[in-house]
């Protein structure tokens, strides 16, 4: 190779040089942002002329992370920050806690419940899991719960928020690949429901044919038989309403005033958000931000319950600008490592791409005339092992650039793929060596828990989201059905007209 011309290698090398390039510098302790722009910057000496092909850089990382396609991101994870930092994820487990009776398996039960519940309001996986696992793993722990239905049933419920709305991580694949944020939001609801009715199955069948898993114990209900105690503290006074009369009338509703105190007020945050966007009320960007001041709202509600709204069993939660300052703060730390890593990502599509490495592998796949259902075992297969090795936004942001064009060939349809892959992502989470939740578990779980015990107590649960994974492959309908509803779902001014919006961004 002379000074200044580019390097000619056939596909296979290129491909092989530029992934074995990113993966060595996460290898090296790079992050992964880094780690692309490195690569990428080996790839553009190597296949580019003209200064090194680095001069246009600059202009294309800022045009990779100003669009307004990203703005969603920033918004569901400020809402998730706002009901974390405010304790009132905590709250809602405790409601839950309450309603669930002799079940087997109790704890697992509220646990599955409870992480489906913050899932549908957080969008973070990790923030789901340490959650769940500070709050009920001890007392789990302490009931002689196998660690298979104390520490499992937490890891396998906080993956997934990567599929329910609102999904930070939908939304990031959604606006990369320039497909619609409010079909995949959507498309995730089905497959993420899907999973939870499955854990609790598992969970019930084997409590119930195995007992000593998850012993049984009568929970304390004696709360239930306190009098309901109401007092306003309001306009300049005070007044105080108790009722202390038929015992079956207190025992209801002192069991159901937390689901109506916190998870009612909770799940209208979901509702506003999925539902202006399943009717296409409003845009993703304009549901994020209704999803924000809803939960503005909901954590203001719950400060009331501190003084001005005193009501027996319901505590307040803890509101003001420290609270806010910290969620802002955190929004911002995560936003901006997922834009430097959005940012590394596109740049080194196109070093895939000048180097012909992806035209290369695309075509060589098309060459073997491969069947719909085998290309997406294939394509999932491939995923499954990267992410045993790698984080969940590299793996697919390293394999985006070569699944989508081969989608399109195969005609596809883009939605039910990005949400297959969002299933894998959500699988990753759980994979050894490298899985994200299993080190958040070791972190919480009792001092002398071996990564071992966490490693294994997480296994049935993978074996049951791939056992989905591989039927939403086999049957695409069920996974298509309510995305497909939302494109049947076209909002006409009264008497016809023209559509104003088609909720699409």
């Amino acid at each position: 190779m002379l000074a200044g011309e580019p390097l000619e290698l056939v596909w296979y090398g290129a491909l092989l040089l530029l992934l074995g390039s990113v993966c060595f510098f996460m290898f090296l302790g790079l992050p992964v942002a880094f780690a692309f722009f490195t690569a990428t910057i080996v790839g553009a000496f190597l296949f580019n002329q003209d200064d090194l092909g680095l001069i246009d850089m600059p202009a294309e990382i800022q045009k990779a992370i100003t669009k307004f396609l990203f703005t969603p991101i920033a918004l569901f994870l400020l809402m998730g920050e706002i009901l974390l930092h405010t304790g009132v994820a905590f709250k809602a487990i405790g409601a839950i806690d309450r309603l669930i009776a002799r079940v087997p398996g109790r704890l697992s039960i509220v646990t599955i419940a409870g992480g489906t519940v913050f899932s549908s309001l957080s969008g973070s996986s990790i923030a789901n899991t340490a959650i769940l696992g500070s709050v009920l793993l001890p007392d789990m722990v302490k009931r002689g719960y196998h660690p298979t239905f104390s520490m499992g049933p937490i890891m396998a419920v906080g993956g997934i928020a990567v599929l329910i709305p609102p999904s930070a991580l939908a939304v990031l694949l959604a606006s990369i690949t320039e497909k619609s944020i409010s079909q995949l939001l959507i498309a995730g609801i089905v497959p993420g429901v899907m999973m939870a009715t499955m854990f609790f199955a598992y969970v019930i069948i084997r409590c119930s044919i195995n007992p000593n898993l998850a012993p049984a114990y009568d929970p304390d209900t004696s709360h239930l038989d306190n009098p309901i105690v109401i007092q306003l503290n309001m306009f300049g006074g005070s007044k105080t309403f108790t009722y202390d009369k038929r015992r079956g009338v207190k025992r209801f509703v002192n069991r159901w005033l937390p689901f109506w105190a916190y998870i009612l007020p909770l799940m209208m945050i979901f509702v506003v958000v999925v539902g202006s966007i399943f009717f296409k009320w409003a845009s993703p960007t304009e549901a994020a931000a209704l999803g924000c001041i809803s939960a503005t709202a909901a954590c203001y509600l719950f400060k009331l319950f501190n003084n001005k709204i005193k009501i027996s069993g319901v505590d307040g939660a803890d509101f003001g600008w420290r609270e806010m300052h910290k969620a802002l703060k955190e929004t911002a730390k995560i936003t901006v490592m997922i834009l430097l890593i959005i940012a590394g990502s596109l740049v080194f599509t196109q070093s895939l791409e000048t180097s012909g490495a992806a035209r290369g592998l695309l075509d060589a796949l098309t060459a073997w005339d491969l069947t719909v259902l085998t290309a997406l075992f294939l394509m999932m297969g491939v995923l499954l092992f990267l992410g045993a090795f790698m984080d969940q936004v590299s793996m697919v942001l390293l394999t985006l650039p070569f699944f989508m064009p081969l989608a399109e060939k195969l005609g596809i349809d883009p939605i039910y793929l990005l949400v297959l892959m969002l299933i894998v992502m959500e699988v990753s989470l759980l994979t050894p060596p490298f899985g994200l939740l299993l080190y958040v578990m070791k972190g919480v779980a009792p001092e002398g828990t071996t990564l071992g015990q966490v490693v294994r107590s997480a296994l049935p649960f993978v074996g049951i989201k791939v056992l989905i994974l591989a039927f939403l492959i086999v049957v695409p309908e069920i996974a298509q059905w309510l995305p497909n509803q939302l494109k049947d779902n076209v909002s006409a001014p009264p008497g016809g007209g023209a559509v104003i919006y088609d909720g699409d961004e």
